[in-house]
């Protein structure tokens, strides 16, 4: 599973010492910055589990930056299953 994160992070400096923090807050989680992105990207990989967002942006929060989850660009599978059932209503 990967999960990828709009945030204000501005230097290496700054992403180094929060792939720290969230190396040790979920030990099970990969992160990297994409500094040159416009949109500061934080990449978070794990394996073994989901991403858990909420809590992984409360994180950055208390370390003073916004970070929130980009959408993808193909439709997640709720959003399939929501569309699907309400189909019927359309029609």
């Amino acid at each position: 599973m990967v999960e990828v994160f709009k945030t204000d992070v501005r230097d290496q400096q700054q992403a180094n010492k929060l792939i720290d923090l969230i190396h040790n807050a979920f030990p099970e989680y990969k992160a990297n910055f994409d500094l040159e992105d416009c949109d500061r990207i934080l990449r978070v990989k794990s394996s073994t589990q989901l991403i858990l967002a909420a809590p992984l942006i409360q994180l950055l929060h208390k370390a003073g930056y916004h970070a929130e989850v980009l959408p993808d660009d193909e439709p997640s599978m709720s959003s399939v299953l929501q569309g699907r059932s309400t189909s019927w209503m359309r029609g």
